[in-house]
Parts: C-alpha cells; structure tokens; sequence
C-alpha cells in the first residue's frame, strides 16, 4: 500500500516498547509524527478509509500488546506542543500536563492539579484526568481536533461528554489543542501548592517505578456524590490489598508493594505478564468482594506469543 506524502516522519515496524513508560509492546506497523496541525490534516484525509488510526500519546497509561499494533499509530511531538496563556489557558495536545500546570501557575493561573498527573493533555482530555477533586471536566472549554477525514474541528466541553476517566470521541479523531479556564491566583502561592503536591505523591506512589499510573479505576457506586474519585470513594487499592494482592507478581510483572493499584515492570515484563497479572487481580478481587475492576490503563494491539484472557464475571 502507498501512504500518503508527509513533511513529518512515517516510520514502518516501528518498536513501540520505548515510547510506553512501562517499556513493553510490539512494534507499530507503521508510525507517524506530523510535522503540524496541516500535515496530520493532509496525512488523514489521503490516507485510505480502511486503514485503522491510533493516536498513542506519550504512553503514559498504555499496554501496547507483544504483537504491536496495526496500522498507522499517531504519535505527536514538536509543533503539538505550545502552550499559550491568555484569559485562558491554550495547551498543545502533546503539552506534558505537568508543563502546563507550572507555566500557568507562573503567570498566576491555577491549573495547579495537573501537575501530578503523568502524560499529556491529548490524553488527559480524553481520560477526563482528574485529582484533588478536580477533573478535565472543570476546566476545558473546547478541543481542537484532526477527524479522520482530515477535517479540522473544534468541539465544545459538553459535546465530548466527559466523565470518570472516560470521554466521547469520534472514531479515529485526533486532539491536537485544548483551550482550558484557569482562575487567578497568586504564583507563589500557586508554585507553592505544587511542589506540596509533589511531596505528598512521593510519599505515597512508585514515582521512580516503571508504571502507567493507576491501573484500575475506582470501584463505581461507593461516593454519596457521585463523583467516582472523591475522598469518600472506595478506592482500589483498598479492594487489591484487602484481596491479599499487595505485591502479587506474574513473570517480571508485580502489583507495586508501595502502592497496589500500582501494576509495575519490575524485572524485564512482557506485555503478556502485565495485561495477565491485571486479569488475575480482577478475578481474585471479584471472588474475595464481588465486585469488577474496570482498566484505567488502555491495553491496545495484536497479542504474541501469549493471549491473555480478559476475566468475565459469572
């Protein structure tokens, strides 16, 4: 097949394990980094309909499977990656979250819970990222994104239905842009918020482990507000451990010691020790409290050598 002409790079077989901060996953059969907003927009709308498109991020919160992954897999870097702060705050979709969180606290604007939470801002508008009560949800006025078509679009808050950890996208989009609000506030004391924030996630997570962040979602139906990560919610780290699941390993695979909803690549993991290590804590979990674990991390791709089962409850 002839892919269309870019001015960026379009890489075939390429070894995605090194762009994952879990360091697994198959090759991409074919990966592409734009030059800009003009050459993703030309690059999809010539590419043939057929042929399925993956927008990876920065691979924080992702599993690429031992078989890869096919098709074209979109990965955004320079020229996705400004960040521009007005009445609000406008964030290139490749923009580290943590980035964003600091430039904006300089100029006196608090997106201050950003600054713990891994990746970029493609993916935390489409994961409706969140933490110290705070969501995506709260702060974005609207996205910018590539369709598959080709077609450039802005997408107001609302129609992107954002929710715990989830959000409505059309098929193949691709976000390069969002504009946030951002209340005023006092840089110093701003900085300040932050760098307390960072101590306390210290404390408390495997920041210096190979992880994606958490691995399963809150357990739904436990917050008399409704707002699945609030202070009163079970959490599920508290299911993991009550099951006993507290540094449960498979291969190089472990539920991290420090922090159990941590899944960790602790000695030379495939793809297969982590997805099935995360399979057989839902079926512990489920037989010791009843209830399922729902992925926070994305698991994507063909599978090796080995098929990992995904548990089903009865």
């Amino acid at each position: 097949m002839t892919y269309p002409p870019t001015r960026g790079t379009l890489t075939p077989d390429r070894p995605l394990g090194d762009l994952t901060w879990l360091r697994v996953g198959g090759p991409a059969e074919w990966l592409f980094q734009p030059a800009d907003v003009d050459d993703l927009s030309a690059f999809l709308r010539d590419l043939p309909p057929e042929v399925p498109v993956f927008a990876m991020g920065v691979g924080s919160n992702l599993i690429v499977r031992d078989g890869g992954i096919g098709g074209v897999t979109i990965r955004l870097g320079r020229g996705f990656n400004d960040i521009h702060i007005g009445d609000s705050v406008v964030a290139g979709a490749a923009a580290l979250d943590a980035q964003v969180a600091k430039r904006a606290a300089a100029a006196g604007r608090d997106l201050t819970f950003l600054r713990t939470i891994p990746g970029s801002i493609g993916g935390a508008v489409r994961m409706n990222a969140g933490c110290y009560g705070i969501y995506m949800a709260d702060v974005i006025e609207h996205v910018t994104a590539v369709l598959r078509t080709g077609e450039v679009v802005t997408i107001p808050a609302l129609d992107l239905r954002l929710r715990y950890r989830d959000s409505d996208l059309p098929d193949g989009a691709v976000i390069v842009e969002a504009s946030l609000r951002a209340d005023i506030g006092v840089a110093e004391v701003l900085e300040q918020r932050m760098v307390d924030q960072m101590y306390q996630r210290n404390e408390s997570q495997p920041t210096r482990d190979r992880t994606a962040g958490s691995t399963f979602r809150n357990p739904a139906g436990f917050s008399s507000t409704g707002r699945s990560d609030d202070t009163d919610t079970l959490k599920a780290w508290k299911v993991i451990e009550d099951a006993g699941l507290r540094g449960a390993t498979r291969g190089g695979a472990v539920m991290n010691e420090k922090h159990a909803n941590f899944l960790t690549n602790a000695d030379g993991a495939s793809a297969a020790d982590l997805e099935g290590l995360g399979e057989e804590v839902r079926k512990r979990v489920y037989a010791h409290s009843g209830l399922t674990l729902e992925w926070e991390i994305r698991r994507i791709g063909a599978f090796g050598d080995e098929v990992v089962t995904p548990f089903e409850p009865d």
